[in-house]
């Protein structure tokens, strides 16, 4: 196979790389946003990934008026993953953005969070506020998520939610080079590419403007219809993603008092218990064992030994489908150890 010839880097440039599938109207409003910027120089990559409708004709309308900016690179349908890292590998920028294609950057986004990287030189992110907003504009939620939160560290925050969204962040090119590929999964892979991230130890700088806006619309997300409880799929997608978690915020050096750590054990218990009930069964045994590293001693521990000890006498399908029922109709869940980012929040957690 020819390789690939490594881009030749711009200093100072802005590379915003945009995955995007069937939407056409979208991209050209996110691609505003971006040549909107107060900031320069940048570059756009729209990375199609396998449209089927009019998107690659209006990106190519879009190349024609800015053919200096815009680029174009097509690969078939994968999903946001491979067609973020189609843009990546072909980044000129010295700083990297990425942008889905139903979300907007706010003018000012470039300029703040690159004045807050060249003030702080050991920082690897800069990332400022998240608004939510509908179709229309209209604010639904100032701020999203944690984005007002000045935070140094990825993790343990990261065990939590991914709280921030795709666009809030900008990273420096020299952090995305040892990062490395974006992953194919079809959920959750923004989640765990920051975890990679975490566990290189990223510094992060925070700036208190407003940088991004996530937009709740009525069309097709990832996330729409999503019933992860009973979708075998989608629950091996949850196991890669909490055995990745776990695994990147152990190298981040993950404080053993740590709440986060709790809250995380509960996650991969409810989870494993779920894989159970449709019969995968290594996957909930993985995740049995993460939770109780997890814990410790803290909270749930009984309930774990509880669970493993009904488990290995009627299987884990028959446990997990009992346990799913009493949590669903018998018994009250437990209290939540930890707030999740969007709780509250109109929006898609991912």
């Amino acid at each position: 196979m020819k390789k690939r010839p490594i881009p030749t880097l711009v200093p100072g440039m802005v590379t915003t790389v945009i995955p995007v599938f069937n939407r056409p109207e979208m991209l050209v409003s996110a691609v505003g946003s971006v040549l909107a910027q107060d900031y320069r120089p940048i570059e756009i990559i729209v990375a199609d990934d396998g449209s089927t409708d009019q998107t690659p004709t209006v990106a190519e309308q879009l190349i024609e008026k800015n053919p200096d900016i815009i680029h174009y690179v097509r690969i078939e349908n994968s999903g946001p993953g491979p067609a973020r890292e189609a843009g990546r590998v072909i980044a000129k920028g010295e700083f990297i953005q990425y942008l889905d294609s139903d979300d907007r950057l706010l003018p000012n986004k470039f300029a703040d969070q690159l004045a807050a990287l060249n003030q702080h030189p050991d920082c690897d992110i800069a990332y400022g506020i998240t608004r939510l907003v509908d179709e229309q504009g209209t604010v639904i939620s100032e701020p999203f998520k944690w984005t007002d939160r000045k935070i140094d560290a990825l993790f343990p925050g990261l065990l939590v939610d991914r709280w921030w969204c795709t666009h809030t962040p900008l990273y420096r090119r020299s952090l995305t080079d040892q990062i490395g590929p974006w992953c194919d999964m079809r959920w959750s892979q923004d989640w765990e590419y920051d975890a990679r991230a975490g566990a290189l130890g990223a510094k992060l700088v925070h700036c208190p403007t407003l940088v991004s806006e996530h937009v709740h619309h009525a069309g097709v997300r990832q996330t729409s219809g999503a019933d992860w409880g009973r979708d075998p799929v989608r629950l091996r997608n949850r196991f890669d993603l909490l055995t990745t978690l776990w695994k990147n915020a152990t190298k981040a050096g993950l404080p053993g008092e740590a709440q986060e750590r709790q809250h995380f054990a509960r996650w991969c218990f409810r989870i494993a218990r779920q894989c159970g009930a449709v019969g995968l069964k290594s996957e909930s045994a993985e995740l049995l064992r993460v939770a109780k590293k997890a814990s410790g001693q803290g909270v749930g521990s009984r309930g774990l030994a509880a669970y493993s000890a009904v488990g290995k006498m009627l299987g884990s399908r028959v446990t997990g489908r009992l346990a799913t029922w009493l949590e669903n109709y018998r018994v009250r869940p437990g209290k939540s150890t930890m707030n999740q980012s969007f709780e509250g929040q109109v929006g898609e957690q991912e």
